[in-house]
């Protein structure tokens, strides 16, 4: 028999550093999740990640049990590491900040593939175009 789930929580946190403290621990305490054991997991499956965000779905059961499903680094954040920049524009109409190439772009939209909406390349890379494009960030041909 299939298990019944209890709720489903989102989560973006740093990649091999789960903790107790915020933001995990209110997020799932509530719902009666060993936080030990969710920490030492996650830091286990993000320890090649080390130094990017990791959104993570956490699945939990009645009965205190969960899954969790790693997602891909936000787009913003593969934006600025791909372009060499430590923060976006605060006004990306008038103050460009950096620079990206089309080929750069495709990876970014590659890797970011199986979380967004769409199985079209060309639609991966507008989208991820008109995140960089928010950033201040040009996109060179």
């Amino acid at each position: 028999m299939a298990k019944k789930v209890k709720a489903v929580v989102k989560l973006q946190i740093e990649a091999g550093k789960a903790t107790p403290a915020p933001p995990v621990g209110p997020a799932l305490a509530q719902h009666g999740i060993n936080m030990g054991q969710f920490c030492s997991d996650f830091n286990n499956k993000t320890q090649d990640r080390a130094g990017s965000t990791v959104p993570v779905e956490i699945i939990i059961y009645e009965g205190g049990t969960y899954d969790f499903i790693l997602k891909e680094p936000p787009a913003a954040e593969l934006i600025l590491k791909t372009a060499g920049i430590e923060k976006g524009s605060g006004n990306p109409k008038k103050k460009k900040v950096g620079e990206l190439t089309r080929d750069q772009l495709r990876e970014i939209a590659q890797k970011k593939m199986p979380d967004l909406n769409t199985d079209d390349i060309d639609a991966a890379m507008k989208i991820i175009e008109g995140t960089a494009k928010n950033m201040g960030i040009n996109i060179k041909e």
